[in-house]
This record gives C-alpha cells, sequence and structure tokens, in this order.
C-alpha cells in the first residue's frame, strides 16, 4: 500500500465517502426512527397509544383529552404503568427574558417508566398530580439547571414563571433525561393536572369537548401481546364513547356505530406511528440512496482491487509456486481489502460528522446535535459497514485468485484471460452506471418538485413578513384595554427603524384560520360550495402580506364600528357566490345566527391565497374583515410586519420594542411567515438537496470507475495500439475505438438504470409535488450527462494511449 499511495488514497477516499454518507444518515434516521429514548426501562414493552375514529368514510387519528386519557386508566387491564404526556411551547421567565420554551405536562408516573434517578431533588408524586388543580411544582432539565442556576443546590426551592403559573422547582432531572422527546428536550417537567388548572375553568378533567391533547403511554404486562394489549385498548376507547354520553346508550351507540372508534399499542416512537412526517418518509427513501451510493463506492474499489490483482498474478503465481496455500494466500488478499476499508471508515467517520451536523441544522431545525463521533450506535454500525464493504469489495480480486493458471501466468504475467477478467470489471461499471441514473433521477424528480413548490403563487409574500403574536398569559384586560394593547402595539412596530408596513391579523396562513356561519341572499347554504375562512385585519394589511387587490379596495381607517360593516372576498369566493356577476356591494351575512345580522358589504376582490397546502385549494375559500369591526374585545389576535430584505435581523429589535407595551407577566414572540412556509416544504427540499449531492457523488465514483477501466484496458491493450498505428490507424481512429468502448458501458448501465428508475416511479410519486415520476425531461437529461461523463472519462486515457510511440511500445513488448 506505501508503494502505490495514489492507489491506497483514492480507495480509502471511495471508502470515506461512501461510508461517511450512511454514517450519517444512519445516525439521522436512527434518532428520527430507531432508537428508543434514552433511559427508557424495557422499551419494547412500552407503546403509545394511537386512537382512530372514521369521518366521512376516512379513518384518521384523533387526540384525546384529560377524561378520555382518565378512561384508559380505568378502564384497561393489560397494562402496568399508563401516563400522560404532552409537549406544550410556554413562555419561560418573565418580562424581556421570557422565551417560550417546550414543557413537558406530564402525569406523575411518566417517569417510572424510566431509569433515570433524578440529578438532584425529586420528582412529582401521585399526591401532586390529583384534579382538579394539583400542586404548581416543576422538574428542571440537567441543561436548564446547568444555564439558568449554574448547577447549584439553591436551585431547588426557588420559582420559575412557566405559562401562566408560577411553579416551585422540585428537582433536577438527570442530564441524560428527555423522556419522549429526543430532538428538541424540554426544558422542564411539570403536572397535567397543574397545567391544565392553570388554563382551564373549573369541571376541566370531565370535560370531553375542550382541554389541550393529552398522550397516553403504556408499559405492557408480562405475557401479554401487542394485538391483546390493543384489543384492550380498543374495549377501553368504546367504554369511554359510552361514558362520555352520561348514560344515554341510544345514542352512544349510534354515534360508536358511525365513527367506528379503535386504538392501537403502538411504537414509542412517533416517526414510526402512523402520524409520521413527510421527513420521516423522505428520509427513510434517502437511507436507501445512501446505500445505493455505498455499492456503488463498493464497486468502484472492487473494480480498482481487481485491476490491482490482475497486474499481480504473475506475483500470486510466484508465491503459489513457492508452496504458499491458496488459502493463506486468500487470507492475504482480504486482509488487504480489509485494510483499506477500515483506513477508509474511519476517514468516513469524519465526513459522517459533517455529513450529520449538515443534515440537522437543514431539515431538524433547532434539534440537539448527535454525537456521532462519540455514539456507540453510529461507530457500531460504522463498524460493520467496514467489514462489509472490506468482504464485498475483496470478493472479486479473490474469486480471480482462486482461478490462477501457475505455467502461463509465470510465463506471461497478466495478459492471459485478459477477456475473462475484462466482463467482470465491464459488469461492475454497468452496475455503477445503473445506480448513478436511478439517484440523479430521483434527485431531478425532487427538483422539478422543489420548483414547482416555489413557482407556487401563494398570495402573499412570506419571507419578508414577520408574525407577532401577544401571550397575556395571566393578565387580565377588559374589552377597552385590550383594543388599546392592539392599538399600541401597532403603533411601536412602525416606529421601528426599517418596518415598512404592520397590521393587525386574527389568523395566520399555513397556521391555522377562522369560520363563521355565512349567509348569501339567493343561497340555501353557502357550505356546499365547501369551506368559508376569514381574517379580521387593519388598514394596510394587503400591502403588508403583498397579496394583490383585484378590484375595488382593501380595509381603510374609516372602517370601524358604528360604520357599514365591510369585507374583501378572494377571487374564488367571488366566483362561486356569484358567478358571471361583480361581487362588489353583494350582501354577506356572517354570525352564529346570520338571518339577523345586519349586512356586511363586498368592497373588494383580493387574489386568492393558499392558507393550508400548496395544493390548489378548490373547496377552501378566503375573505377579510375589518379588526376594528370584529370583536377586537373578544379576538387577541396579533400583528404581520413587513421588512425590507432579510426579516431576521429585525426579529429581536421588533420583539424588544413590543415587550416595552406588554402589561404585567405577559410577553410577546416575533417569527418569520416563511417558517411556517419551509416547514411544509421541507421535505421537498430535504429530497432535493440529498438526492442531488449523492447523486452528483454517484456520477463522480461512477466517472472515476469508468476512466480507471478505460485506462487500465488501454494499459493492456498498447502493443495493439501500437500495431494499429504503425499499420496505418490515425489517432482519432484510435480514440474511437477507444470511447466507444466506454459510451458501450454507460449505454447499459443508462439503459438498466432507466428501467430500474421507472419501476421505482410508483413508490416514490406520492412524495412528489405536481410532478410525474416518468417524466421524460428528467430521465433524457440523466442519460444525456451520464453519456458525457463517459465521453470525458474516455477521452483522456483513449488520447494517451493513441498518442503514445509505437516504437518503444513494440520494442517494450
Amino acid at each position: 500500500l506505501r508503494r502505490t499511495p495514489g492507489f491506497t488514497i483514492g480507495v480509502m477516499l471511495t471508502f470515506a465517502l461512501g461510508v461517511g454518507a450512511n454514517a450519517a444518515m444512519f445516525s439521522f434516521i436512527d434518532r428520527l426512527m430507531l432508537r428508543p429514548p434514552p433511559l427508557m426501562r424495557d422499551p419494547a414493552s412500552v407503546h403509545r397509544v394511537y386512537m382512530y375514529r372514521t369521518s366521512n368514510g376516512v379513518e384518521s387519528t384523533t387526540g384525546g383529552q384529560y377524561p378520555r386519557y382518565a378512561d384508559l386508566v380505568r378502564f384497561t387491564t393489560s397494562f402496568s404503568a399508563v401516563a400522560g404526556y404532552s409537549l406544550q411551547r410556554l413562555a419561560v421567565g418573565v418580562g424581556d427574558d421570557a422565551r417560550e420554551l417546550p414543557v413537558g405536562v406530564v402525569s406523575a408516573n411518566f417517569f417510572d417508566f424510566f431509569d433515570a434517578p433524578p440529578a438532584a431533588g425529586r420528582y412529582f408524586t401521585p399526591a401532586e398530580d390529583v384534579p382538579p388543580n394539583g400542586a404548581p411544582v416543576a422538574v428542571l432539565s440537567y441543561s436548564t439547571w446547568q444555564s439558568r442556576h449554574a448547577g447549584r443546590a439553591d436551585a431547588i426551592g426557588s420559582t420559575l414563571q412557566i405559562g401562566a403559573a408560577v411553579y416551585t422547582i422540585i428537582g433536577v432531572a438527570p442530564e441524560k433525561f428527555v423522556g419522549l422527546w429526543t430532538l428538541r428536550p424540554p426544558v422542564a417537567w411539570v403536572p397535567i393536572t397543574a397545567y391544565a388548572a392553570s388554563i382551564y375553568r373549573a369541571g376541566w378533567p370531565t370535560n370531553y369537548g375542550s382541554g389541550f391533547g393529552i398522550g397516553t403511554l403504556v408499559r405492557r404486562k408480562p405475557g401479554v401481546s401487542i394485538d391483546a394489549a390493543s384489543a384492550d385498548l380498543t374495549t377501553a376507547f368504546l367504554r369511554s364513547y359510552r361514558a362520555e354520553s352520561g348514560g344515554d346508550e341510544a345514542r352512544a351507540t349510534e354515534r360508536i356505530a358511525r365513527i367506528r372508534p379503535r386504538a392501537l399499542a403502538g411504537s414509542v416512537l412517533f416517526e414510526r406511528g402512523p402520524e409520521r412526517s413527510s421527513v420521516a418518509k423522505v428520509a427513510t427513501w434517502l437511507g436507501g440512496v445512501t446505500l445505493i451510493v455505498l455499492l456503488i463506492a463498493c464497486a468502484n474499489v472492487a473494480n480498482l482491487l481487481l485491476a490491482r490483482s490482475l497486474n499481480r498474478r504473475r506475483e500470486i503465481a510466484v508465491r503459489l509456486a513457492l508452496g504458499v496455500s491458496k488459502v493463506r494466500l486468500l487470507w492475504q488478499l482480504l486482509t488487504e481489502s480489509m485494510l483499506l476499508a477500515l483506513a477508509g471508515s474511519a476517514l468516513g467517520t469524519a465526513v459522517a460528522v459533517w455529513m450529520s451536523a449538515t443534515l440537522a441544522a437543514w431539515f431538524l431545525p433547532g434539534a440537539r446535535r448527535a454525537p456521532v463521533a462519540s455514539d456507540p450506535r453510529t461507530l457500531v454500525f460504522v463498524g460493520i459497514v467496514a467489514l462489509a464493504v472490506g468482504l464485498f469489495s475483496g470478493l472479486l480480486p479473490m474469486l480471480q485468485a482462486r482461478r490462477v493458471a501457475l505455467t502461463d501466468d509465470l510465463k506471461a504475467g497478466a495478459r492471459t484471460g485478459i477477456s475473462h477478467r475484462s466482463f467482470a470489471r465491464s459488469t461492475l461499471l454497468v452496475v455503477q452506471g445503473a445506480l448513478c441514473v436511478v439517484l440523479l433521477v430521483g434527485a431531478g424528480l425532487f427538483v422539478r418538485s422543489l420548483n414547482n413548490v416555489r413557482d407556487v403563487r401563494l398570495g402573499f409574500d412570506p419571507d419578508s413578513v414577520l408574525m407577532v403574536e401577544p401571550h397575556m398569559r395571566d393578565v387580565q384586560l377588559d374589552s377597552a384595554r385590550i383594543v388599546a394593547l392592539r392599538q399600541r402595539l401597532l403603533a411601536a412596530a412602525t416606529t421601528v427603524p426599517g418596518v415598512e408596513h404592520a397590521t393587525m391579523q386574527l389568523a395566520v396562513p399555513f397556521g391555522g384560520m377562522s369560520s363563521w356561519p355565512l349567509q348569501v341572499d339567493g343561497i340555501d347554504s353557502v357550505r356546499k360550495f365547501g369551506q368559508f375562512e376569514f381574517n379580521a385585519v387593519s388598514p394596510d394589511y394587503f400591502r403588508t402580506m403583498g397579496t394583490r387587490l383585484l378590484r375595488g379596495r382593501g380595509i381603510e381607517n374609516g372602517d370601524v364600528p358604528g360604520a357599514p360593516r365591510v369585507m374583501v372576498v378572494g377571487a374564488s369566493m367571488g366566483a362561486v357566490l356569484w358567478p358571471g356577476q361583480d361581487p362588489l356591494g353583494k350582501c354577506v351575512r356572517i354570525g352564529l345566527t346570520p338571518d339577523t345580522m345586519p349586512c356586511t358589504h363586498v368592497v373588494g376582490v383580493a387574489e386568492d391565497i393558499h392558507a393550508r397546502s400548496f395544493e390548489p385549494e378548490t373547496r377552501n375559500f378566503y375573505y377579510y374583515l375589518s379588526a376594528a369591526q370584529w370583536k377586537p374585545e373578544e379576538e387577541e389576535g396579533g400583528l404581520f410586519v413587513r421588512t425590507p430584505g432579510d426579516s431576521k435581523r429585525f426579529i429581536e429589535p421588533l420583539r424588544r420594542r413590543l415587550q416595552e407595551e406588554m402589561p404585567g407577566s405577559s410577553y410577546v414572540t416575533v417569527a418569520r411567515l416563511g417558517e411556517l412556509i419551509e416547514g411544509e416544504s421541507r421535505s421537498w427540499v430535504m429530497g432535493a438537496t440529498v438526492f442531488s449531492a449523492f447523486g452528483l457523488l454517484a456520477l463522480l465514483l461512477a466517472a472515476v470507475g469508468l476512466y480507471s477501466v478505460i485506462a487500465y484496458n488501454v494499459a493492456q491493450r498498447k502493443q495493439e495500439m501500437a500495431v494499429r498505428v504503425a499499420l496505418g490507424a490515425a489517432v482519432g481512429d484510435v480514440m474511437r475505438l477507444v470511447v466507444g468502448e466506454g459510451l458501450r458501458f454507460a449505454i447499459s448501465g443508462a439503459v438498466v438504470g432507466a428501467a430500474l428508475a421507472l419501476l421505482a416511479g410508483r413508490w416514490i410519486a406520492p412524495m412528489l409535488f405536481d410532478q410525474s415520476p416518468r417524466d421524460p425531461v428528467v430521465f433524457a437529461t440523466v442519460m444525456g450527462a451520464l453519456l458525457v461523463v463517459a465521453v470525458l472519462a474516455s477521452a483522456i486515457p483513449a488520447f494517451r494511449g493513441a498518442c503514445a510511440d509505437p516504437n518503444l511500445a513494440l520494442r517494450a513488448e
């Protein structure tokens, strides 16, 4: 290996790229979908409860409030422990120091699912988690204890405002404890009952129809199967619906028959359950992508090792002639490939550290970084992969060494059997090309999907808009003071240097819109057309959002209480309610009793917006009301603020200025509207980015592999080429001969790869956006790129071979 440093470095780098990519993706997928939560006791027996109900013939998962969770505790018999949990983003701290952070809202026995004795103090007990009030106590995470209290013992007994209540800190969780939330661990844990009592009125423990969603965690008793546990949960779920009916058996039976509720004990990992995110689905595919990259790397290295073994045939023959056994010889070749694989994999670990950090930063923003280099699971994975690729890559040279013709090889060296050996190398090259085409086609499809997503006109400009949300916590204001506070916030926002426009808002696109009953003269029911949702806004809304007014006007300063009620409708809403007519001036009645409500007149028509997804929203219609006329005392709402250029740099100055206007312990949050949009498009960004990166890497490896094969073949055929040149062949003739060989490899690989990509299209289609998985443009572009690379990779060794002095070649032979 020292004697051929170029070969050694080339093989190590190839292994490093292949193994590093797989280690990074394994670390990413492991955190999402494979690794049980840290410190969990006997994770194989622990499950999340997934509940389903049917609506309009479609079954979907449903959440559960506290009474539902309490019923599962009461009515199940298959579990040794049942705990409730929820993750809430709550304000931690007071005043300008307040920040919205994840907080675990859990039942007292939640901690019993883990082998995690507290690092300081204690956990809260069942006696402190009894409805309706619970005890206002909290357990800090280890990192919060270190950052807020520098790990001091006097943190125990101090107080901390979390959400609307002040909690006494009674303990600190151990360093590795994160509960169920491995990516974004809570900063603290509080009792379910204490949190619920701080935000809900009396009666919340028995109200099935309101409250925050509570998940259920269960541990199966020994001997209870998963199917039996799911059956027990379904029975308890049905009994809960009967308990909710309050003894009305007929009503309960009718409802159960209609919604067909059921429950099952599923994976404790959320991303392996029925509600896993699109990022997890794409990550699963990308795991296969990195495996393909590894196969290409192995084929490349196998080609290089095979070429090296062919050049060593005389050496191998001499060893055998001197009495070395074939088993000993095979062990030597295997040792060499394993040594290269281990060295390359060690280098690949460094590549994995960088790639893992990049993947997390792109696709899991805010998540804790994975310690790839010190993570035992990832290092074990790297070790297994290193052994596998070392064995796989060394297999062909080992098989070649078994077929040594001792007498011929001692006489002729490496020239004997060239045809057979070239067939093996050529097959590997075709495989490389085929796998490369599969990756590049996937990259092309995701890139076009991402372009399609970005070409969608949302009806507003999210990149330059900030969302401002005031949070009142436990501050109680009457209607007049609420109105005054919102006006002060709006005025203060416009004083921040750089702010161009600001407006009040009630709802946020992609974050939830509001809906009220509508009545239009001449239409028996507007609901038959679809869902009508609205936003209550102040003047300057359309300039702030970048939404175009197509006709009429927007909301103006004169649209105040006492003035005629006005609204702006989306273009599709106007077309569906008044087809062929001018919507301006039309009367719409809005409210729970619209037949008695005064007219709200249409004064403008705005372009349609996407408020739920990038797909065409054919059944969703949107309109805008004046915030001053729409119950300002009942809806807190927030602001939209438009800034020039990069809106990130305005977040903190705007937050600090608006926090000055907030009373008491209330606080304000500021975030980019684009974050919501980026979250919706993250799976396509992930697919396009990783597919493209690995596809280009595969293309590079394929080009190197083709170059090595052609260069080797040219070296083996130098006497033949010398004879051709001596007999009058031009340089171009010899180059066409060699380049044609490279093109045959590329064409064969392209055809096989295109067939594989077409077969895979049916599975990848659901993850694409407005894009056919059989796009001829993508296939043609990829195959053309592979042919161009094949020509370039073949031309260099072809030119060298054709330009060599034939006298030297003939004389050397």
